[in-house]
């Protein structure tokens, strides 16, 4: 029986594990305006844009892209911990798996990259990895008649 117990409470702890839920890499894709940039990372990986690599999820690090006719533009990509990530972390504490917290944050699977994608504007460097603009949030007012509220006693 205790050996059974034991290994639901492995099986759920696993289950809720982003470790193995996300894996401790992520997909960052790097673009440019033109496309054709060489994009080239500090961790020594380097593709041409429009791409994609693999980074390990607990690396931050720069690219730097660049293409003939145009200034070099860098930009910094750190992490941050993901809702995926923290819900992972959150299924651990849930699930007494204390020690996949540790496991998740040690090898970074709790974490993403920001900006991602990232995106290099070498006709407009100001809007080189910016978020896009979000547009104003107006308050709601009703249109047309409103219904008389009578106070309830």
């Amino acid at each position: 029986m205790i050996r059974i117990f034991a290994c639901l409470l492995l099986a759920g702890g696993l289950a809720a594990c982003g470790t193995v839920t996300r894996g401790t890499e992520e997909q960052v894709s790097f673009h440019s305006n033109p496309d054709g940039a060489k994009a080239q990372t500090t961790l020594g990986l380097a593709c041409t844009t429009p791409c994609t690599l693999d980074i390990p999820r607990k690396k931050t690090f720069q690219v730097t892209m660049t293409k003939e006719g145009y200034e070099a533009q860098t930009v910094d990509v750190k992490t941050e911990v993901s809702g995926g990530g923290a819900a992972g972390v959150a299924g651990n504490v849930l699930l007494g798996g204390v020690i996949g917290v540790g496991v998740d944050m040690a090898t970074g699977a709790a974490l993403n990259h920001a900006p991602n994608p990232v995106f290099v504007d070498f006709e407009a460097p100001e809007n080189t990895s910016k978020p896009p603009k979000q547009p104003e949030v107006k308050p709601y007012e009703p249109k047309g008649p409103q219904p008389i509220q009578t106070p309830v006693s």
